[in-house]
């Protein structure tokens, strides 16, 4: 499965949790929302994380 910055950025939008968690991740580790939305890929969508099934439906 290839990382797609549309279709992450289409999930996030899509999940309140998962816009929470970006935030998150953005001021945790002061990231650039690019950077934040691919580290979220890496912890939540590949190698069947959570959201793996919705990222794959998009």
């Amino acid at each position: 499965m290839q990382y797609s910055k549309p279709k992450m950025a289409e999930l996030v939008k899509h999940s309140a949790e998962l816009t929470k968690r970006l935030k998150e991740v953005m001021q945790e580790h002061n990231l650039e929302k690019s950077f934040a939305l691919k580290a979220l890929y890496h912890s939540e969508v590949k190698d069947g994380g959570r959201y793996q099934r919705d990222y794959q439906d998009l």
